[in-house]
């Protein structure tokens, strides 16, 4: 039986009132939730906050980058270290606004999903192409050309302990979404992917969908064969959008 993961992805958003409230909402409607792993990736500042005010829920924290080097003269890089400190269950790399706006490439993305998994933080790896890639048919290009720097570089053993997200770089903040067939189409393709070095593996990975997801679209996606929860952007700020979110998989 397959377990969910739905991560809220909060970006650069909120301060300690309003992370609060939301907070306190999610926790009186979510913090019981056990067959489910939700978790939130606050902004670094806002993780202490956020541990203290779910602490007593089943709600986990999510980091949304990390640093590829443990310490040292890297003035206001945050390594894995601190965020286990933080209490972090997973960390979010490779993030196409990551990729896109401050260029990291495939190199950095493994070395920062390796000093994730030392800390004991699981990874998401996002993968994922642009509307022009999909236009020229080259997601399948793209996208296990993303994977494969893992795997060639790591072997495909990392992934026992870490989540994969694809998400179209198209649909991101921008109201449109892959439709359920097209987001399983890729999901599929990316556990085959894994299947051709390990199929147990494969069968065991976690690949959630990121791309506008909301509650409107949420149970048909979720219901493909290879969708196995979302990474949710701005419907994670309205509480009762990411709620019924949560709920089309848990029934609390």
């Amino acid at each position: 039986m397959r377990r969910f993961l739905i991560a809220a992805n909060w970006k650069m958003q909120g301060d300690r009132v309003s992370n609060a409230a939301l907070a306190g909402l999610l926790k009186n409607a979510l913090g019981a939730c056990r067959d489910v792993d939700i978790v939130i990736a606050a902004p670094f500042v806002y993780l202490d906050q956020l541990h203290q005010l779910l602490a007593t829920s089943n709600i986990g924290l999510a980091a949304q980058n990390v640093s590829e080097y443990d310490a040292g003269a890297y003035t206001g890089e945050i390594s894995a270290q601190m965020l286990a400190d933080m209490f972090c269950r997973f960390a979010i790399v490779g993030h196409s606004e990551r990729r896109q706006l401050f260029h990291e490439h495939d190199d950095v993305v493994v070395r920062k999903f390796v000093k994730l998994q030392t800390q004991g933080i699981t990874p998401i790896l996002c993968v994922g192409e642009t509307l022009k890639q999909r236009e020229a048919g080259q997601t399948d290009v793209v996208v296990n050309a993303q994977l494969d720097a893992l795997i060639e570089r790591q072997g495909v053993s990392v992934l026992q302990k870490a989540v994969l997200a694809y998400e179209p770089v198209w649909a991101i903040g921008t109201g449109k979404t892959a439709s359920p067939e097209q987001a399983q189409a890729v999901h599929k393709m990316l556990r085959a992917r894994v299947a051709e070095k390990d199929q147990q593996i494969a069968e065991k990975l976690r690949i959630i969908y990121g791309g506008s997801v909301n509650e409107s679209n949420a149970a048909e996606l979720f219901a493909q064969a290879d969708i196995d929860g979302g990474l949710v952007g701005g419907a994670s700020l309205d509480a009762d959008n990411f709620i019924n979110i949560c709920k089309v998989v848990w029934n609390g």
